[in-house]
């Protein structure tokens, strides 16, 4: 008689427990027990609970490789779903085994979890576990199915876009939507009739925190009146007046300091959008700015050319957004431009704005605006610009290269790679809910009736559009950030502490994915002849850049460099990225004339007539701003039920090599963050957006 002590663990989220019967089946390279039920005295499978049962066997099983859970009717009870963390066994000569699961079995049935060594299809000899690792692949990918989003656009999971709260209104006018606030925009559209996989959606924690804080804040909106007013702000300083309770360091400088041409420079370097600025060896034709024009802003001694060929001229150039029509917001007809920016880098360390033209086609009508026309001139042609800047982050930088990109990679991994494959437990806490955020993403952003439609002067079909034009220019290059800085030409640029931070955490990264990838993979034939891993690649090819040649994304991977490379650049993706274009995001567009979504009038055309009260009436209307910033204010704060980057509480690791270079990533994080803070102390306005503790696993929000 052989005796097996069982731990089985369950989720410690609100209701994670079950009263459903729950049986085992232990599987042994020398044989498999038979199904006992797990009971013991008193409650089994509470929430949070590890509960101790033992398994009697007629013979020792030899190694176990392979258990399952067996859920079923518990009397007259209905289905109730179960959570479970993990199963650990202790066999009979003391040896412990690790079955990861973390993962939600909703109905009747049997869940088969292979021990937890990590392993890839080279390293599988016996035919049951080969069978196992194939039959998981092909279940997946009978129940994860890609589905195009927008033509052009890279494509996303084929199941509905949003799992509602526990408690909805309907508004009996429109029967199809839910997530309705009587008197403020409808933001949610739920027509699906099937919803997210339980394993896809957020924690009950992390859906009570998020609603928790939108219903309450989009009611008080209602009560003050804000989003009824179709009208123009009477002051600039009733913008503050918006979320008078929400205030940081970064959010009163920006309302203080906005208007200045340092601040405005400043933004390119540490903003929220910081990757888009580029060095300028060449004026373009299409921006004819003389020597002439800038010489006074250049200082003494120097000149145009000899700024050029020093490198401290720089470009911002928004062509991407050229040509898109708009929309019409609250009954006005709304305006748009795809402005370019020339920055000088001066001897004082300032970044400073010298030359903007709004429009790619230079002309009579199209004037290059300077630093010494008049305030309310200069002040629009700025403004102007951060318009673009509007566009150009939220469309390009944060939802495309980071939510719609990032979801993509989780998909791929999701239908490809077997749990126990290394890189699925590398990878898979940095997809955590990023398929639910994305569904309410699109939900918010991209549904009729949604943020695009109404606050967006681009509209739902420009929003759109801007994106897929920014795919059709990716490239893997620009997506690895050691090469995008030399690409850009900004390696060197002082003062620009997003670069330093991302690449602090970048080579983190790869220092961690490089110990764990060659302690599986112990050379490039390895990786080669990895079929899963070739197939996850493919995958990414063709459903995220849509089978795109000239952008660079390999569509196979041959040697351990590339592969450590590839994985690196998917775990910052889905991490750090993210929180560099979204974490700040309140605190820079909160003043909303540093970040408005709308313009009401055209770009000017000639100088000197622009007063304070055409640039009120050129700005969004009240509520135009209140719709952007209440939304915005909830997708930039993360709610409860957070992994910081390098926290790992799930255990899909139990080898001794991985478990220590886990342990290694999350002291060198620590080091970093240390090194941000230092640093922070001594600057005016601190970048704080890359410091670890700041940055989530995933993009969750």
């Amino acid at each position: 008689m052989a005796t097996y002590k069982v731990k089985v663990a369950t989720g410690t989220d609100f209701f994670s427990g079950t009263l459903d019967s729950i049986s085992l089946t232990i599987v042994g390279t020398q044989g498999e027990s038979p199904k006992q039920r797990l009971n013991h005295f008193g409650r089994d499978f509470a929430t949070g609970a590890v509960d101790d049962y033992t398994v009697q066997c007629q013979q020792d099983l030899g190694e176990l490789i392979i258990i399952r859970l067996h859920k079923e009717p518990h009397s007259f009870l209905p289905k109730d779903p179960w959570y479970c963390n993990y199963v650990q066994i202790c066999a009979p000569n003391c040896r412990v085994y690790h079955f990861p699961a973390y993962q939600w079995m909703d109905g009747y049935e049997t869940l088969a979890l292979r021990e937890a060594t990590g392993k890839t299809t080279a390293d599988d000899t016996l035919p049951i576990l080969l069978e196992h690792r194939q039959e998981e692949i092909r279940a997946k990918k009978d129940f994860y199915h890609w589905r195009e989003f927008v033509p052009g656009l890279p494509n996303y999971v084929d199941i509905p876009s949003y799992c509602p709260p526990p408690r909805r209104c309907r508004n009996p006018n429109r029967p199809e939507w839910d997530g309705y606030i009587p008197g403020f925009p409808i933001l949610i559209n739920i027509k699906a009739t099937r919803f997210l996989n339980s394993n896809l959606r957020f924690s009950f924690v992390k859906t009570a925190s998020f609603f928790y804080r939108l219903g309450p804040m989009a009611l008080a909106f209602k009560l003050r009146g804000l989003v009824d007013r179709k009208r123009s702000w009477r002051r600039l300083k009733d913008i503050k007046n918006i979320f008078p309770a929400t205030k940081t360091v970064v959010s009163e400088y920006v309302a203080e300091h906005w208007a200045e041409d340092s601040f405005f420079g400043y933004q390119y370097l540490n903003g929220i959008n910081p990757g888009l600025i580029r060095r300028c060896t060449q004026i373009p034709d299409k921006f004819p700015v003389t020597d002439e024009m800038v010489a006074p802003f250049l200082g003494e001694g120097t000149c145009l050319q000899a700024e050029l060929e020093k490198g401290n001229i720089y470009l911002a150039d928004y062509r991407i957004l050229d040509g898109i029509p708009t929309v019409e917001l609250n009954g006005q007809k709304q305006h748009h431009c795809a402005p370019l920016c020339l920055l000088h880098f001066g001897p004082d360390g300032n970044m400073m704005p010298i030359a903007i033209q709004l429009s790619q086609t230079p002309g009579p009508d199209c004037p290059i605006f300077l630093p010494n026309d008049s305030e309310w001139d200069w002040l629009l042609a700025k403004t102007w610009v951060r318009y673009a800047e509007f566009y150009s982050h939220e469309a390009v930088a944060h939802l495309l290269e980071s939510h719609l990109i990032g979801e993509a990679f989780c998909l791929a991994l999701l239908r490809n790679l077997p749990m126990c494959h290394p890189l699925y437990k590398l990878l898979i806490p940095h997809t955590r809910y990023n398929v639910q955020i994305n569904s309410i993403g699109r939900a918010l952003l991209l549904n009729k009736g949604g943020l695009s439609a109404r606050a967006m002067s681009l509209g739902l079909e420009g929003f759109a559009q801007v994106m897929v034009r920014a795919l059709s220019e990716l490239t893997y290059k620009s997506l690895c950030i050691p090469n995008d800085f030399v690409e850009r030409g900004v390696q060197d640029l002082p003062g620009y502490y997003f670069r330093d931070d991302s690449l602090a955490v970048w080579y983190a990264m790869e220092r961690y994915v490089t110990e764990i990838i060659t302690y599986y993979y112990p050379n490039d034939a390895a990786v080669e002849g990895d079929p899963e891993l070739q197939c996850w690649v493919q995958e990414i090819f063709k459903e995220c850049l849509l089978g795109r040649e000239s952008s660079g994304f390999p569509t196979c991977l041959r040697t351990v460099p590339e592969l450590i490379e590839y994985v690196t650049m998917v775990m910052y993706t889905c991490s750090a990225r993210h929180a560099a274009v979204n974490t700040g995001q309140l605190e820079f567009t909160s003043w909303m004339p540093n970040f408005p979504s709308s313009m009401r009038n055209p770009p000017m055309q000639t100088k000197g007539l622009t007063t304070l009260q055409t640039y009120m009436d050129t700005l969004p209307d009240v509520k135009t701003t209140c719709i952007v910033l209440l939304v915005l204010w909830t997708l930039c704060r993360e709610p409860d039920d957070r992994r910081p980057l390098g926290h790992f509480p799930d255990i899909h690791f139990v080898e001794e090599g991985p478990r220590r270079s886990m342990e290694a990533f999350r002291q060198n994080l620590n080091q970093i963050s240390h090194n941000i803070r230092q640093r922070n102390k001594c600057l005016t306005l601190p970048y704080y957006y890359l410091d670890p503790v700041l940055i989530e696993n995933s993009i969750s929000i």
